[in-house]
């Protein structure tokens, strides 16, 4: 029998879900691997400890992923699967994002208990997001909004919004969908009003460099279209030094032949945006230049004064 193939990841109820997907496709997609020949091995993070303030406190994205990435390095897994929008722009060195699965729906939703929809929140309502894109995308539609923290996983933000501690909250259509919990979505919002977070709805699995047998295992799961779109997304972020500490969105949209991109830059109070839209070829080094050619023009366009200013909005919220 064959050492079996260890599969890293968080434990909360969607990270699993998402571990066990990239189980069930190993076992589809090889005949000689079976249930028994893969284990997931849950590795606890310091972002899933921190749940009373931001993120952006303690140290941003990588608190997702520090932890299983030691993990990684050190042999104790063989692979890693995460959400790519947790995903630092910048790994480790030795590793790789070697496959992304195909992507769920990117959108966000609008989820509450008495109003059905965001422009139906009365005025001064409560809402509740750990998300600075998402405070300032429902502030820049909604200004009179009040918005206090929620963090913890999906059925946690819920459970915040059941005991009455907003009005309403914000969750990623995916996660949602790969938890079979769709029909807690009051409203699905709009790319148009509701642009997501860099590869939102992408799960993607991280390997070392060099396990070129991992890499073979993992290859028929791969998902072109994905990658284009999410190398795309996070080559934007990359070039605004994007984190958790900015409100950043993007979405790309690829074919066989082309990608389209759409990528924002907001305030914390949602009022002043710098927008950018292009194309190319459907190539990952173009997609990667798009990328990085939007973000340059959006850091332009927004000037060292906003980002001076967008770091004080936030050290002052926070404080």
């Amino acid at each position: 029998m064959q050492q079996a193939i260890k599969i890293g990841t968080r434990g909360s109820p969607l990270a699993l879900a998402q571990a066990e997907d990239v189980k069930a496709r190993l076992v589809a997609a090889h005949a000689d691997l079976t249930p028994d020949d893969i284990e997931i091995v849950i590795i606890k993070t310091t972002g899933d400890r921190i749940l009373d303030r931001h993120l952006m406190t303690a140290g941003g994205k990588g608190l997702f992923t520090k932890e299983i990435e030691d993990a990684l390095l050190e042999g104790r897994i063989d692979c890693a699967v995460h959400s790519s929008k947790d995903m630092p722009t910048s790994l480790p060195d030795g590793l790789v994002l070697s496959t992304f699965l195909p992507r769920e729906d990117a959108r966000d939703v609008f989820i509450s208990a008495a109003y059905a929809s965001l422009r139906e929140l009365p005025e001064g309502a409560t809402v509740g997001t750990a998300s600075l894109r998402r405070r300032a995308l429902a502030l820049r539609l909604r200004p009179d909004l009040k918005i206090v923290t929620f963090r913890g996983n999906v059925q946690t933000r819920l459970r915040k919004l059941k005991d009455g501690e907003a009005d309403a909250t914000f969750l990623a259509r995916a996660g949602l969908n790969r938890l079979d919990m769709a029909s807690a979505a009051t409203e699905t919002l709009s790319f148009e009003d509701f642009l997501p977070a860099p590869a939102q709805g992408a799960v993607t699995v991280e390997v070392r460099d060099a396990d070129s047998a991992m890499k073979d295992w993992l290859a028929p799961l791969h998902c072109a279209r994905t990658a284009l779109e999410v190398t795309a997304e996070r080559a934007f972020l990359a070039a605004l030094d994007g984190s958790c500490r900015t409100p950043i969105a993007a979405h790309a949209t690829a074919d066989e032949n082309r990608v389209i991109m759409r990528a924002m830059l907001l305030s914390l109070d949602g009022q002043t945006v710098f927008e950018q839209s292009g194309e190319t070829a459907a190539d990952l080094n173009d997609v990667a230049a798009l990328g990085e050619r939007l973000g340059h023009a959006v850091r332009a366009d927004a000037g060292a004064a906003f980002f001076d200013q967008l770091a004080r909005d936030i050290e002052a919220e926070i404080a």
